[in-house]
């Protein structure tokens, strides 16, 4: 169970916020690339900052407006008809670097290291991309948890929300990263095998 099952009732939520954008002249792109600016910008000021827990606070409430603006800009694409190949590429292509670029503060917080938050990092990638190849064998996009985007975004900001509050993290932290690489590893196992299904 991935909490990506919860998005249709989220995207109901949303949807007169949608309509209301759509109004404005706000497109899908507009809102992908903004989601992604400052997604980078946070995690750089973060891993420049890491030595103060505090500021922290700021990854859980941008972690779910990020969220929020994911399944903002979709909805502007399947709804009002503004989906491209453009949209396409910038929806993948953003996705990694965001994530990317939130996850790289905790290379700099013991216990963890550059070396396991680096690999962190390229899993969470390789999730995505074996998804998209579900898309590219024409059997479409896997989102297969259980370490999808959204789970990983509830990790991430469990673990900010620990730093923020309490200032350290206990060495036992180390080997749950190391779980969490575990887990998107079989996440990536599980798009395999489920593309593999259905051709």
């Amino acid at each position: 169970m991935s909490i990506y099952a919860l998005k249709p009732k989220f995207q109901n939520l949303l949807r007169p916020l949608v309509r209301r954008l759509y109004q404005k002249g706000v497109t899908a792109n507009q809102v992908t690339v903004f989601a992604c600016t400052v997604s980078i910008a946070l995690g750089l000021l973060l891993a420049c900052l890491a030595h103060l827990p505090a500021l922290f606070w700021l990854m859980p409430v941008w972690l779910f407006l990020r969220m929020a603006l994911n399944a903002v800009d979709g909805m502007l694409a399947r709804e009002f008809g503004q989906q491209s190949a453009l949209g396409g590429y910038l929806n993948e292509i953003t996705d990694v670097a965001a994530d990317a670029a939130l996850y790289l503060p905790f290379a700099f917080i013991a216990p963890f290291g550059g070396v396991q938050i680096a690999l962190f990092i390229w899993l969470a990638a390789m999730t995505e991309f074996c998804g998209v190849l579900g898309q590219v064998h024409g059997n479409g996009r896997h989102y297969d948890g259980p370490f999808g985007k959204s789970d990983r975004a509830f990790f991430i900001g469990a673990l900010a929300v620990w730093y923020a509050a309490v200032g350290s993290f206990h060495i036992a932290f180390y080997a749950l990263m190391w779980l969490a690489c575990a887990a998107l590893a079989y996440t990536c196992y599980r798009r395999i095998i489920n593309g593999l299904k259905a051709t």
